[in-house]
């Protein structure tokens, strides 16, 4: 079983503007709203393959409720820990005409530390061997930076391989933890370092500094350009096909989701990575955080390149 878990949720609010200009009035040609936070969306993204995950989150107000409910809907198991006050709403102003995407982010509602171990023996209770455990997003206020070292910790101890995806301190933290696979994109492995890390030999470089740190597998995202995938035995390029973007939102996540839903099928390697570059291209395809329809990413599949570095 996959088991994602978003402790920062959100409401993803994506607004598109044709010429969006700084410092004038804009009016938007269309407008929608999609249950968000990144764990949240891997486990749509999961079902849209065909998998299932229980999705783990922290919600509050109005906004957790359409999150909930938004869950349920699509038919995705949930474990909700409710918070007073509400959900933050991030923001996503696309302007298709210039090609911009523009992220504005609230900083989400604060939780207690009584909450996150709670929360987290819960969770410890049902994984076992063989399952996935997803953390992925950023730290809501009142977390500590090492949270995600220690929830890596419990849910490794029960069994199960922990997938990791943050930036900042919740990722240099959570290394600590020893996941099985952390998916930094190519300026979030710089930050991690202390130097920007750019070219194919660099990336593998610095990949396997964070596998001397514990780290099985690192899949560092390049966004349009791919990505590189460094394991102990290998280290390979990655590029998708091209496609017509229509929202970058949620691509990371897709990948996230493809990786974890190859390792509860227990895929070969290169079968994972192929599928997790459809599904990266499908997903931006796609408007929002809509998740990748599985007949798109089939169709993608036979033109994603994979070569040996």
């Amino acid at each position: 079983m996959i088991y994602t878990v978003t402790l920062n949720p959100a409401v993803d609010k994506t607004v598109y503007v044709d010429d969006f200009t700084v410092d004038a009035v804009n009016r938007a040609t269309r407008v929608r709203q999609d249950a968000g936070g990144k764990g949240v969306n891997v486990s749509k993204t999961v079902r849209e393959l065909g998998g299932e995950s229980v999705a783990f989150a922290i919600l509050g107000g109005a906004s957790g409720s359409f999150i909930a409910g938004a869950l349920d809907e699509a038919g995705i198991a949930k474990q909700v820990f409710e918070i007073p006050g509400d959900t933050r709403t991030n923001t996503k102003v696309v302007d298709l005409a210039r090609g911009t995407y523009t992220d504005i982010n609230e900083p989400g509602a604060p939780v207690t530390r009584a909450l996150l171990d709670d929360a987290l023996a819960i969770l410890a209770l049902q994984v076992g061997e063989g399952d996935t455990v997803v953390l992925s997003g950023s730290l809501p206020a009142g977390a500590p930076a090492d949270t995600y070292a220690v929830w890596a910790r419990a849910c490794r101890k029960a069994g199960a391989r922990v997938f990791l995806d943050a930036d900042g301190d919740a990722l240099r933290e959570g290394l600590a933890g020893k996941p099985f696979l952390v998916k930094p994109n190519d300026a979030e492995i710089g930050r991690l370092l202390g130097c920007p890390v750019s070219g194919d030999e660099r990336i593998v470089e610095a990949a396997r500094e964070l596998l001397g740190r514990g780290v099985s597998q690192v899949m560092v995202s390049l966004g349009g350009d791919g990505a590189v995938f460094v394991t102990h035995d290998a280290a390979l390029r990655l590029r998708q096909p091209a496609v017509e973007v229509v929202s970058t939102v949620g691509a990371g996540d897709s990948v996230v989701a493809a990786l974890a839903y190859a390792a509860d099928r227990a895929l070969p390697v290169e079968e994972a990575v192929r599928l997790a570059m459809a599904v990266g291209a499908a997903t931006v395809m796609r408007p929002g955080t809509e998740p990748a329809r599985r007949e798109d990413v089939d169709a993608l599949l036979p033109q994603v390149q994979v070569e040996k570095i």
